[in-house]
């Protein structure tokens, strides 16, 4: 067994923790209003327009008593409309609790009804997926125009650090599904410890695959949005497909991605990965990582790749590693806590 003793200041930090998730993104609009935010195939917007979509949904979700840590479901396939509606939310004071429609019937009706949610954005092609519930929908795709009435002002937050950001759901694995709830102070502090550790910046892309019923896609949204970045969408079921991975970091030109350790194998594996000379950071969490993966990922593409480790209510991480080459360890470790 390996051991690492820890001094606990070591990983003290003081981040600014009186901001919501939010209010970090409306500060990097003021910055950077004309850089890109979000590419998702052949539509793309800016950090303007998506704080002013963002800003339009959280009046609508106002008018329909959204407010403080009100659950709002969001049941979309990946999408520019996704981003728009879990920034909406947390505009308006809510939090988000996604409903992945791949998911069994059965799975999502007991979510709805488990969570109690007030409000469920949704798609009008998804209606006949989700079961019967008394939440009040809405269809933003063919509603947006009732939604684009309202103003593109920042609503007046009365959202505190420990209010509710989002609730997902555990898989269940060990009983029934278990909604897992976060607070702004908890993810803030995870995502201003990441930048601080990755220092990502506006010449970087971030691939968002993960679905968003998995806290992993937490970072991948906000992360990125948080510090002027661009947030590049796979389509929906691509996070399946390797070639179609590949093909689209060449294309997007992708510094930063995350694969659980039994997809990066596959994905090491397929025709073409040579060329992904884009790649600054692999980031593995979800799985152990063996060590044969660890060498394959180091002598197959020159990019860093760290190894993280937490549970779902623990605001996604808990440790960090930075994987080195030509290691003598037996097994990769979890590594170090991250700031607390």
């Amino acid at each position: 067994v390996q051991t690492t003793q820890i001094n606990p200041d070591a990983t003290h930090r003081d981040y600014d923790l009186s901001q919501g998730l939010h209010e970090l993104f409306t500060t990097q609009v003021e910055r950077t209003p004309n850089a890109i935010a979000v590419k998702f195939e052949q539509q793309q917007i800016t950090y303007q327009e998506l704080n002013n979509r963002a800003c339009q949904l959280a009046h609508h979700l106002h008018t329909l008593g959204v407010q403080q840590e009100t659950l709002v479901g969001v049941c979309l396939e990946r999408s520019l409309e996704m981003v728009v509606c879990l920034l909406g939310i947390l505009k308006a004071g809510g939090a988000y609790v996604p409903f992945d429609p791949e998911y069994p019937q059965e799975r999502i009706a007991y979510m709805l009804e488990d969570s109690q949610i007030q409000v469920l954005l949704t798609q009008e092609k998804l209606l006949n997926q989700i079961p019967h519930h008394q939440a009040h929908t809405i269809c933003v795709d063919t509603e947006w125009n009732k939604i684009s009435t309202q103003p593109k002002t920042n609503p007046q937050s009365e959202v505190k650090a420990d209010n509710l950001a989002y609730v997902i759901y555990t898989s269940g694995s060990t009983g029934k599904p278990k909604g897992a709830m976060n607070t702004h102070k908890g993810i803030c502090n995870r995502l201003l410890w990441m930048q601080e550790t990755y220092q990502i910046n506006s010449t970087d892309s971030i691939l968002q695959k993960t679905p968003f019923s998995f806290d992993v896609s937490v970072w991948e949204f906000f992360w990125t949005l948080l510090t002027g970045a661009r947030l590049v969408i796979a389509q929906p079921g691509g996070h399946r497909d390797s070639n179609y991975l590949i093909n689209l970091i060449i294309q997007e030109q992708i510094t930063t991605v995350h694969f659980v350790p039994s997809m990066l194998q596959m994905f090491l594996a397929s025709r073409g990965i040579e060329k992904c000379s884009s790649l600054q950071r692999v980031i593995c969490s979800g799985e152990a990582l063996p060590v044969d993966l660890q060498n394959r990922c180091f002598e197959t593409l020159d990019c860093e790749l760290y190894n993280l480790y937490g549970p779902t209510e623990a605001a996604i991480d808990v440790t960090n590693w930075q994987c080195q080459k030509h290691s003598n360890l037996k097994t990769v470790p979890t590594g170090r806590p991250i700031a607390f």
